[in-house]
């Protein structure tokens, strides 16, 4: 069951309520301490090691191995061994994203040598099949 810590403003008293989550959301009764309401906080968890000063957004790479059993348990690491491997991400495709933006919209505009098909194009499709 999820723990809700608060503490006191008034005098720094912390208190920690064990509730379902489904209790928490449906009626979270604030506590009170020196008469007035206490506020919810998020102590520190007691573990300390390497992996605690990682971004939240790369812990997925920890421990992290490519097929062949290299290490690429880094962010810096995984980019190395995409590039060395002639590899990318999709976030590597902004320019090729950026040049197919252009060619559609290049194809919306009719412009000839996009592959567009033009009302003209058509009206003289159907002239030389009537001429030939």
């Amino acid at each position: 069951m999820p723990t809700y810590s608060f503490r006191c403003a008034s005098c720094g008293g912390t208190l920690d309520v064990f509730r379902s989550i489904s209790d928490h959301t449906r009626c979270p009764r604030p506590l009170y301490c020196c008469g007035i309401q206490a506020e919810r906080y998020f102590p520190p968890t007691g573990r300390v090691n390497a992996e605690d000063n990682v971004l939240a957004g790369d812990r997925h790479y920890i421990g992290l191995q490519a097929q062949d059993g290299t290490d690429i348990s880094s962010r810096s690491k995984h980019r190395e061994y995409m590039y060395r491997h002639g590899l990318t991400t999709a976030d590597d495709y902004t320019e090729t994203w950026a040049k197919a933006q252009k060619a559609r919209e290049a194809y919306r505009r009719g412009e000839r040598g996009t592959g567009a098909i033009t009302r003209n194009d058509i009206a003289e499709a159907f002239a030389r099949a009537k001429g030939a």
